[in-house]
């Protein structure tokens, strides 16, 4: 299933402003959007966008796709950034309504687009996890549920068969702390535990 995408529409000076945004982890998947939603308003006066993807927000491009330089990709890129936003794309859709907004005007217009779109819904958080896998005994469990939850780490899944099984993602900037804990309880014969390949949690 496709990820959502949040619209918002503004209206300045009988010109109408529509922000389109959606999660995209990759540089392909943003253009692949923006593509498809400049596709889908081929008749509008223009489609212009930002993204900003990877771990940390360190790829990022806008074009004002038109527009005066610097009136509107700019400005909607500083928007998502200043909301340390990452995996984003944002497309504004503009429909000339007539009346010339002026420098000034676009750069709000188009600013406010983006920050009416990210207010439409509550936002997600992206939590880069390793999932480790523990093996434990009953005796064990409810001490080892009670110290995990002071760490960074959630447990997703468990199963119970002649020992406990739990299933943890663990974030990578608590990873240190939860090694150390479960190296501890290992080292005691209290429990076993391995990683597994890397996930992401949105």
């Amino acid at each position: 299933m496709a990820d959502p995408v949040r619209t918002a529409e503004i209206k300045v000076k009988r010109s109408r402003f529509i922000c389109s945004l959606a999660y995209a982890d990759s540089m392909e998947k943003a253009r692949a959007f923006i593509s498809g939603v400049a596709k889908e308003n081929h008749t509008a006066t223009h489609n212009c966008w930002a993204y900003v993807v990877g771990d940390i927000g360190q790829f990022c491009h806008s074009s004002d796709a038109g527009e005066p330089a610097g009136t509107a990709g700019k400005p909607m890129l500083n928007i998502l950034q200043s909301h340390e936003m990452t995996c984003t794309a944002a497309v504004v859709t503009r429909y000339y309504g007539g009346v010339k907004l002026g420098i000034r005007g676009l750069i709000e217009a188009y600013s406010l687009c983006v920050l009416k779109a990210i207010e439409a819904a509550p936002l997600i958080k992206l939590v880069k996890t390793l999932p480790f896998r523990v093996d434990l005994p009953y005796g064990m469990n409810d001490t080892f549920l009670s110290r995990i939850k002071s760490f960074r780490a959630q447990v997703i899944n468990s199963h119970y068969g002649e020992r406990v099984c739990h299933e943890l993602a663990v974030e990578v900037n608590g990873l240190e702390a939860v090694a150390s804990f479960l190296e501890e309880y290992k080292n005691q014969g209290m429990l076993d535990y391995g990683p597994e390949k890397s996930v992401d949690k949105k």
